[in-house]
């Protein structure tokens, strides 16, 4: 109830009719084209869960956003990070009702389960959800790219390809901070326009450049710095193998392999997200699962890195680094 609460929030854009103003729960009606009943349950709701604050009671009482909501989900502000849930109030919210059918049977929860092809094959044949969700893996993404840029000493490095890089969000934050970065991002020809889009807006076309590649199906270009996000969890073993093999032979020796994923802690006992992204696999793919750090670094030990690590960014996410 909690969950539904604040997605459909954020689905009418309550946080963003707010923006740095306070209204009433009448004024919020009108201006989102509630019924009567809506409110004032719904924005007292929003204020006991804490995404709302409220000044004085009844029907003169003023909802004005907390300092987190006004940052993070009002569409009008560049830092906006609702993209990952307005996907999930249209996609994942009712998929999630078939959860223990998929702990029963293995079998995804998503499109596929209700008669439609395959999770990527629906989304490259319909343009707004593509969109929609490229634009939701970017906000999950973004603060953990920007992380990775900072932290991560790059200055041995000249070249990177960001392997299934959808909109680009992680080459164009390493060529922001590292003028003398060359970065490539890569994914399916339907994606390219999006990415070439956003390296355009970021003024990086210089050093940002955009190609096609089905990592499957062909060898990785070459690059001192192979990354992949939100990839490897996608996926089942022999195919996490098979990239991890590719990213190792498109590498040169002191090459590095970076993956940015919600790694679960080794112990398997704190990283809630990270395990619930996991789950979230199992909903989507079926065979896809989240892994910790000890997993990636004896993975990539099998194909012949030297060297594996892992560095914290922001929040439940973390990346596992390999060396050849």
């Amino acid at each position: 109830m909690a969950s539904k609460t604040v997605l459909s929030a954020v689905d009418l854009g309550l946080f963003t009719a707010l923006g740095d103003r306070a209204m009433t729960a009448e004024e919020l009606r009108l201006a989102l084209g509630l019924h009567p009943r809506a409110v004032p349950d719904f924005t007292d709701a929003l204020v006991a869960l804490g995404f709302l604050e409220r000044d004085g009671d009844g029907t003169a009482a003023r909802y004005r956003n907390t300092a987190l909501t006004a940052t993070f989900l009002d569409r009008n502000k560049p830092s906006y990070l609702g993209g990952i849930l307005e996907m999930s109030n249209d996609r994942l919210y009712p998929f999630w009702g078939g959860l223990s059918t998929a702990l029963k049977t293995g079998i995804q929860q998503n499109e596929s389960a209700h008669g439609q092809k395959p999770l990527f094959d629906v989304l490259y044949q319909d343009e707004a959800r593509l969109e929609q969700f490229i634009a939701a893996m970017a906000a999950i993404s973004g603060p953990n790219v920007d992380a990775l840029a900072e932290k991560f000493d790059f200055s041995r490095y000249k070249t990177l390809c960001d392997v299934g890089g959808a909109s680009g969000r992680l080459a164009i934050a390493v060529a922001r901070r590292h003028s003398h970065m060359n970065c490539l991002t890569v994914d399916l020809p339907v994606v390219e326009p999006i990415a070439q889009r956003a390296i355009k807006k970021a003024g990086l076309e210089a050093r940002v450049k955009t190609g096609v590649c089905d990592f499957f199906a062909a060898p990785l270009p070459k690059a001192d710095v192979i990354t992949m996000g939100l990839i490897l969890h996608d996926w089942d073993l022999p195919k996490k193998m098979r990239l991890i093999r590719a990213a190792y032979e498109a590498l040169p020796k002191g090459g590095a392999f970076i993956v940015v994923e919600n790694l679960i802690d080794d112990a398997r006992r704190s990283n809630v997200f990270g395990l619930m992204m996991s789950l979230n696999m199992l909903i989507e793919t079926g065979a896809g699962f989240d892994y910790s750090g000890a997993d990636f670094a004896g993975w990539c030990k099998e194909v012949g890195f030297t060297k594996c690590e892992t560095m914290h960014l922001a929040g439940p996410a973390s990346a596992g680094i390999a060396y050849k």
